[in-house]
């Protein structure tokens, strides 16, 4: 089963279910809305981040660096 599921949602399933779990702890040991509020904001924003990184143009890579390096001394 496992080797049909990406690696990308068993680490969201997992950090989407302690931060569940987190939250409803919280809750029951009579925290304020706030406090849970918060906790939920700290823990879904790196989550958060992540996702906009991705989202993101790739990176270029070592190859590419060292040609635009090379055609800009080309004219030396």
């Amino acid at each position: 089963m496992l080797n049909t599921v990406s690696r990308v949602w068993i680490v969201g399933g997992v950090w989407s279910a302690a931060l569940a779990g987190l939250i409803a702890t919280s809750m029951a040991m009579g925290a304020r809305f706030s406090t849970s509020a918060l906790l939920f904001v700290i823990g879904a924003a790196p989550a958060l981040v992540m996702i906009l990184i991705r989202a993101g143009a790739p990176s270029p890579s070592v190859t590419e660096i060292l040609h635009s390096v090379n055609a800009d001394n080309d004219g030396r």
